[in-house]
């Protein structure tokens, strides 16, 4: 029986300073590594091919920008093509420790995970360590992330430490994610399409003098307007047209019932109001029963779809051959 192979992905913008140091740390269980030159300004892809010897490494060039999202998916497309069965990816800024690949890829070789990421939050003694402003817009993004995605039990959606299967991986319809910034987000949903489990790993939060080029404030509005979008993408996938069950009718009559509750209690409160007359309890009723009653079939609908989050792995099941479906759309 031959040994899994891993590829790693180290999509590269900006990080000249680390590049090297990077990959050096990358351990023997690592049979590939691939360098995608994202057009960076510093060439840290020239330097790397300038200054690296270790046989292992690929360099990709970019000939414009395409974000961190295209760099990943230039460097699954070849990791796929070399025929590895496990894809990890890394920053090249020296955030993430190359020494813990195996705690990603090993649920995966299990049999246990499609989907690997790393979780900055399980440990609170390090959290102290994370600016003031990523621990809050990561929270913030977390509970959005939650709801778009169907992945209850997962936090720290944008930490890019991935690891995925390449079969789950060569599945995936790599023309229709996101490119940039939403891009670890919008794989989360992309995989919840699938059925794919997805599997935290915990890791450290580390900061040194590293600059992101993320800002919370300038993508928190861009990210609501994705999220959203992916909220109603999923509900309307999962629940009215792949199936139809009970969920689907709480969710139905939920926010028919909330609907009408509000918007009648609004009118008859405008009315009473207007006319300076109260309104009598049985009108009160009609607008707050449908309220309330709303307000269960949606927690109802909600207590459903947590409990619906994937359990099964897909990877064993995706038949035959790595597929090059990457032009999916």
């Amino acid at each position: 029986m031959t040994e899994p192979t891993v590829a790693v992905v180290i999509p590269s913008y900006k990080v000249g300073r680390h590049i090297l140091q990077v990959i050096e740390g990358m351990g023997p269980q690592v049979s590939h590594i691939v360098v995608v030159d994202d057009a960076c300004p510093e060439g840290s892809g020239h330097l790397v091919v300038e200054q690296c010897r270790d046989p292992r490494v690929r360099v990709l060039f970019h000939e414009h920008n395409q974000g961190v999202g295209g760099a990943v998916l230039t460097g699954y497309r070849h990791a796929i093509d070399e025929g590895v069965d496990v894809i990890v990816k890394v920053d090249g800024d020296g955030q993430m420790d190359p020494a813990l690949i195996p705690r990603f890829v090993a649920p995966i070789l299990r049999g246990e995970a499609d989907y690997t990421k790393g979780n900055r939050f399980y440990d609170l003694r390090h959290i102290a360590r994370m600016p003031g402003i990523r621990l809050f817009g990561n929270a913030v993004l977390s509970f959005m992330a939650k709801f778009s995605t169907g992945y209850w039990d997962i936090f720290d959606p944008t930490n890019g430490y991935t690891a995925i299967s390449a079969r789950v991986a060569a599945a995936l319809p790599h023309e229709r994610l996101s490119k940039r910034y939403f891009f670890e987000t919008d794989m989360l949903f992309r995989l919840g399409t699938y059925r794919a489990v997805v599997m935290d790993v915990p890791m450290d939060a580390k900061y040194e003098d590293e600059a992101s080029n993320l800002r919370i404030g300038q993508v928190l509005g861009e990210f609501l307007s994705k999220h959203l979008r992916n909220l109603a993408k999923r509900i309307f996938y999962n629940y009215f047209l792949r199936d139809l069950s009970v969920a689907s009718l709480e969710l139905l009559f939920g926010v028919a019932m909330l609907a009408f509750g509000t918007g009648f209690g609004a009118y008859q409160w405008w009315l009473s109001n207007s006319t300076a007359q109260f309104a009598s309890s049985g009108t009160v009723m009609l607008a707050a029963m449908p309220i309330l009653i709303g307000l269960q079939l949606l927690l109802a609908f909600l207590s459903y779809d947590i409990a619906s989050v994937p359990r099964m792995p897909i990877a064993g099941r995706i038949a035959g051959p790595l597929l090059k479906t990457h032009d999916q759309r």
